[in-house]
């Protein structure tokens, strides 16, 4: 990576309102020496005009519109300020990839950093929105190439009239904002946890109250999904499938390695047919399966056991899959593993099944606990009945988690919506969910047979709501244990 000309944060107003000599200063390796004014000068001129004509508006904007028109008729007569977020620093002068806030991407499409959307008080009663972003690099004050976050270090951004072009929402400068908000009277709602800049702004206009029903109403609206937010998870699932597909194929290598190698062959298709992974990708060999969130994923992958994958890529417009496959290693599951894979995919079927409009939320979660618990009690591993089993949660022990979460912007979406609207609510057309049941078997779980431990098992899958029932978004990836079989000896052989 090269080394900056200049100071870190260089791109405050007032040093680029500086003399390009005088916002420099030599850096201590002595490599690069203070600018010369005659270079300054130079770096003014000789640029083409490359600004961008008659472009279309993104496909999102017809839907982000409407958004934004449900948004407002929520909070009549209000100011409500929802940030973008800025980059993180990862270690030193170095930064994490950004990624907008899930809130100010619903509601614009836009995907940049410093953003902010503004929604104003119309007299109609109504808003007028305005997005805040930061205009091309300045070349006068030599913005663009001694500002670490200029163009010519990170690449060219959209000046605001091709911002207004693609977004369809009038552009300012983001720079202007902070005390046009100090300044502001009149109620304000603001998005919090993004930009501390514009919290400062704000101190005295907000309360946390106010600024937490903004954030629940925009979590609730993302509940049901429209035609656009449904074909982007379709696009999410179908690249995440091809990305296990990948990982069949390398399954002799990562038993070279490690669970590393499995990781970064899913990690090599999202990055080549989306933005990136959806969330850190979890491959678990053997006994890691048993742990949820495993993700340090340097472990052994060896023939025998079982892979338990639960990946998922992220579109372009930021909505992410959500799938879990467990694997045989070798291709075949043995005969301990398959009972306990199909009663997991039995507990999924009922699941799945549940899932439908006018159901409760919680039904598809009670309908596969019930079948697990069922098969405990079958096995011995609990003592029943199974009513007794389920009132007092004794399956928990092996099963841990809930049965699935909404599915969008978000892996875990809406996160922020009441308990009455989400687990306590009921199932819509538009809505997606995951259902993914597991069976959990910890190493030194002394109260289950030997061969029992260190096997987990979870199959989970995208379930879209549909008017008349359900639609599995991710049904291109076999899940009964001999289609999983064929299909893995099927991708290995072509």
């Amino acid at each position: 990576m090269s080394e900056e000309l200049t100071p870190e944060n260089p791109e405050t107003p007032e040093s680029l309102e500086t003399p390009a000599a005088e916002a420099v200063k030599p850096r201590k390796n002595g490599l690069y020496p203070a600018v010369s004014d005659e270079l300054a000068a130079n770096m003014k001129s000789g640029w083409a005009d490359t600004e961008l004509h008659g472009l279309e508006p993104i496909a999102q904007a017809a839907h982000t519109a409407t958004r934004r028109a449900a948004l407002s008729a929520r909070f009549p007569g209000e100011r409500l300020v929802v940030p973008a977020g800025h980059l993180k620093t990862r270690s030193n002068d170095t930064e994490y990839a950004f990624r907008a806030a899930s809130e100010y991407a619903y509601l614009t499409g836009d995907q940049t950093q410093d953003g902010v959307l503004v929604l104003e008080p119309a007299g109609d009663g109504g808003h007028a929105a305005t997005i805040y972003l930061l205009p091309r690099s300045d070349r006068e004050n030599g913005e663009f190439w001694l500002s670490g976050q200029g163009e010519l270090w990170v690449g060219r951004r959209h000046s605001l009239a091709e911002a207004e072009q693609l977004l369809g929402i009038p552009a300012k400068d983001v720079r202007e904002l902070p005390a046009a908000l100090t300044d502001a009277t009149g109620p304000v709602r603001n998005v919090r946890g993004y930009d501390a800049g514009i919290e400062a702004a704000l101190t005295d206009k907000v309360t946390a109250e106010r600024d937490e029903e903004l954030r629940v109403f925009l979590s609730e609206a993302r509940a049901v999904k429209d035609d656009f937010e449904i074909g982007e998870l379709q696009k999410a699932v179908d690249a995440t499938v091809h990305g296990f597909e990948d990982v069949v194929k390398i399954l002799d290598k990562a038993e070279a390695t490690s669970e590393r190698y499995i990781e970064g062959t899913f990690f090599l298709r999202a990055r080549v047919e989306g933005n990136d992974i959806g969330y850190g990708s979890i491959c678990a060999a053997g006994p890691h399966a048993t742990t949820l969130h495993w993700v340090r994923n340097d472990g052994d992958v060896r023939s025998g056991e079982l892979l338990l994958l639960d990946a998922g890529v992220e579109t372009h417009s930021l909505y992410t899959a959500d799938v879990t496959r467990t694997l045989p290693i070798d291709g075949r599951f043995d005969a301990l593993q398959r009972k306990i894979y199909d009663a997991v995919y039995e507990a999924q079927e009922a699941g799945i099944a549940a899932v439908k409009p006018g159901a409760a939320y919680r039904d598809f979660h009670d309908a596969s606990q019930r079948v697990l618990a069922e098969k405990l009690v079958e096995w011995g591993l609990v003592e029943g009945p199974v009513e007794r089993v389920l009132e007092l949660g004794l399956q928990r022990r092996w099963t841990l988690h809930g049965t699935g979460h909404m599915l969008g912007l978000d892996v875990h979406d809406c996160a922020a919506a009441r308990t009455e609207a989400y687990v306590n609510g009921t199932l819509e057309p538009g809505m997606c969910l995951t259902v993914e049941p597991g069976l959990y078997f910890q190493a030194d779980d002394l109260t289950v047979p030997e061969e029992y431990r260190g096997i987990g098992v979870r199959i989970e899958d995208d379930i879209l709501v549909t008017a008349d029932g359900n639609r599995n978004l991710s049904a291109a990836l076999p899940r009964r244990a001999d289609e999983v079989e064929a299909w893995m000896a099927s991708v290995k052989q072509g």
